[in-house]
C-alpha cells in the first residue's frame, strides 16, 4: 500500500507479453549485470520478514497469499506471487532477496554468508520512515532499523570479500528502497496528528528523515539506488470502498501522496549535491504509472483497476485477504491483490517492466537502465 526456481521461462514469458507495449520492447535483453540488490521498505517488497516477529499481525503467511507462488506457498508477501524485488531481481539474473530475519535463525550460516553477496532483503510489511506507534508491539520493522540490520549485512560482506574489493561490489549493487505509503496512512488516519502539523509539514519531515537514512546506507558505500514514489494510494480498493455510490478515488489521500513525491524528488537532488555525486541514484514515478494503468488499463493486459482481486464484499475490499475469502479467477487481468491496494504478481511485474523501459517519463534523472550501465 512491501523474497527459486524456473525464473528463466518466467522472464520468457514477459518479454514475449510486454512487447507489444510501446516503449517495453525487450530491453532487458541488454541489461548489465549487477552483483547484489538490497531492498528496504514496506508490504509492497516484504518477503517475509514479519514472519518471524512474534506478536505482528500484519503478516501473509497464509493463503490466499502465495497462490502463485512456486509450490503456491505463502511466504509473507502481500501478493498472489512474487513482488516488485523479486522481479527485479530475476531480470538481473539473481537470486530472490531471502528476508533478512530468516538468515539470523539457528544453522542459516551458509545461506547468510551466499546472500550478503547477492542480496538481502529488509523490508517490513507496515514500516514507515518513522518510527511508527506499532513498533511497541513488534508489528514492522521501521526503516531506521532496517538500515541497522543493513549494518549487520554490511559487516559480514565485508568480513568475506574484505575492505578494498567490499567497496567494489556495494559500488555496483543496487539499493532498492520503496517506503513511505504507511507515514502517509499514519497522517489521514490520525485527527491528533492532522492537528499538530499541515501536509507539507509532515510530507517534509518524512523526506528530511528518508535523507538521513539514505546518508547511513551511502556512508557504507552504497551508489546506486533505486527509489519509488508513493503510488495513488487514495486509489486502492479499500479507499474506493468508501465511497459506496461512485467508487471513486479518495483524491485528498492522493494530494497527500504527490506533496510527498514533490518533497522527496527535491529531497533527492539536494542529497546528490551534498554527496558530491558520489550518489547516482533513479526516483520512479509510482504515482504516474499507476494513474496510466488505472486510466488505460486494456494497453497494460489488465481488466480490473478497481477491485481486489483477493477479499470480499464491495470491490471485494470488506475484509483483508483469508483463506476463505472470494478468489479472483485469473490474477493476470487485477491490479491490485487485496483492499490495501498491494499489487498482483502481474501488476508488479508490469510496474518493474516500466522501470527497464526507454521511457523517461516515469524515471529522473536517469532511467533505471542508465542507473546499471553508469
Amino acid at each position: 500500500m512491501p523474497t527459486n526456481e524456473t525464473p528463466f521461462l518466467t522472464i520468457f514469458l514477459g518479454l514475449l507479453w510486454f512487447g507489444s507495449f510501446t516503449g517495453l520492447e525487450a530491453t532487458t535483453a541488454k541489461l548489465p549485470s549487477i552483483p547484489g540488490i538490497y531492498v528496504f521498505g514496506d508490504s509492497l517488497v516484504d518477503a517475509g520478514n514479519n514472519n518471524y516477529l512474534a506478536i505482528s499481525i500484519s503478516k501473509a503467511n497464509y493463503p490466499r497469499n502465495g497462490v502463485d507462488f512456486p509450490d503456491k506457498k505463502a511466504t509473507g508477501r502481500f501478493s498472489n506471487g512474487k513482488n516488485a524485488a523479486d522481479a527485479i531481481a530475476e531480470k538481473f539474473g539473481l537470486p530472490l532477496p531471502p528476508p533478512y530475519l530468516s538468515l539470523k535463525v539457528p544453522f542459516k550460516e551458509k545461506e547468510r554468508q551466499y546472500a550478503a553477496l547477492t542480496g538481502v532483503n529488509f523490508a517490513s510489511g507496515g514500516a514507515g520512515i518513522f518510527n511508527g506507534s506499532d513498533q511497541k508491539l513488534r508489528q514492522s520493522i521501521p526503516l531506521s532499523h532496517q538500515v541497522n540490520d543493513w549494518l549487520d549485512i554490511h559487516k559480514e560482506l565485508t568480513s568475506q570479500l574484505g575492505p578494498s574489493k567490499a567497496q567494489i561490489h556495494l559500488s555496483k549493487s543496487l539499493f532498492f528502497v520503496v517506503i513511505g505509503s504507511n507515514d502517509l496512512f499514519d497522517y489521514f488516519g490520525s485527527f491528533k496528528l492532522r492537528q499538530r502539523t499541515n501536509p507539507q509539514q509532515y510530507t517534509q519531515s518524512m523526506a528530511d528523515k528518508l535523507k538521513e537514512q539514505l546518508k547511513r546506507v551511502h556512508n557504507t558505500g552504497a551508489r546506486r539506488f533505486l527509489i519509488l514514489g508513493v503510488a495513488q494510494i487514495g486509489c486502492t480498493p479499500g479507499q474506493r470502498a468508501k465511497n459506496s455510490t461512485m467508487h471513486e478515488c479518495n483524491e485528498d489521500s492522493n494530494m497527500w501522496c504527490s506533496l510527498y513525491n514533490e518533497a522527496l524528488v527535491k529531497m533527492l537532488q539536494q542529497l546528490k549535491q551534498e554527496l558530491q555525486s558520489s550518489m547516482t541514484y533513479t526516483y520512479f514515478d509510482n504515482f504516474k504509472s499507476v494513474h496510466d494503468i488505472i486510466t488505460n488499463p486494456a494497453r497494460y493486459g489488465f481488466a480490473n483497476v478497481t477491485s481486489a482481486c483477493c477479499g470480499s464484499g464491495d470491490l471485494n475490499a470488506d475484509s483483508p485477504c483469508f483463506p476463505v475469502s472470494n478468489l479472483c479467477s485469473d490474477r493476470t487481468k487485477y491490479l491490485f491483490w487485496d483492499r490495501y491496494g498491494h499489487p498482483t504478481e502481474a501488476a508488479a511485474r508490469t510496474l518493474v517492466d516500466l522501470m527497464l523501459s526507454n521511457d523517461s517519463q516515469y524515471s529522473s534523472p536517469l532511467t533505471f537502465t542508465q542507473l546499471v550501465s553508469s
